[in-house]
């Protein structure tokens, strides 16, 4: 019992050769389109951390503004500045126009 190689004929060889490229060729491909997208992402992703950071800082300084609001200065702060308040005992001298 002798078994027979059978040989592969030069048409199926140039076949999987070319079969073997154009899958290299498409990996190749997808690979350099997801190094772009991930350059892309990865800048968007350095945006929206600088975004977040500048909120954050945004968001204290609304809470310590809150603070502030809460205070006898500041009432005494608009007070003077909006209404022209003063005390009772308090002088103001203002310059002369000239």
């Amino acid at each position: 019992m002798h078994r027979r190689r059978k040989r592969l004929s030069r048409a199926t060889i140039f076949g999987v050769i070319v079969l073997t490229i154009t899958l290299c060729g498409v990996f190749g491909y997808r690979q350099s389109v997801l190094k772009s997208q991930e350059k892309e992402y990865s800048s968007q992703l350095k945006e929206l951390q600088k975004q977040k950071k500048k909120l954050a800082e945004d968001q204290e300084n609304l809470e310590k503004f809150r603070d502030y609001v809460k205070t006898d200065e500041y009432a005494e702060e608009v007070a003077r500045e909006k209404f022209g308040l003063v005390y009772k005992d308090e002088i103001i001298f203002e310059p002369e126009e000239k």
